[in-house]
C-alpha cells in the first residue's frame, strides 16, 4: 500500500468519527418552518434567554438543522460584559446549552 494512502488513513477515520455541523437555514426556511408549527417564534425563544439574562443585548441568532431537530444558536452580551451562547430547541424552547462564548 502506497505510504501515503496510510498517513492519511488515521486522519480520515478521525473525521468520519467527528459529528457532521448543522446546516444554518436562511429567513424563508425559518418562516416556513414557523408557519407549519415546526418550530416556535423565534421572539418567543428570546424571552426565554432574556429571563436568563436581564438586561442582556442579543448579538447573533441563528436558526440550524441538525440530525435530532432545529436548533437556535443565540449570542447575547450580558450586563457584565459576558458573551453568552445559548443552544435552545426551536420546537419545545428547551435550553440545551449555555456558556460563556
Amino acid at each position: 500500500m502506497n505510504k501515503s494512502v496510510l498517513f492519511l488513513l488515521p486522519l480520515a477515520s478521525l473525521l468520519v468519527a467527528l459529528p457532521a455541523p448543522g446546516r444554518d437555514l436562511d429567513q424563508d426556511e425559518a418562516l416556513k418552518l414557523r408557519e407549519q408549527g415546526a418550530i416556535l417564534p423565534l421572539e418567543q425563544l428570546l424571552l426565554r434567554a432574556l429571563e436568563r439574562y436581564p438586561g442582556a443585548r442579543l448579538l447573533e441568532a441563528e436558526l440550524e438543522e441538525e440530525d435530532d431537530g432545529y436548533i437556535y444558536e443565540i449570542e447575547l452580551l450580558t450586563v457584565d460584559g459576558v458573551a453568552r451562547e445559548l443552544e435552545i430547541d426551536a420546537r419545545d424552547g428547551r435550553v440545551i446549552k449555555d456558556e460563556e462564548d
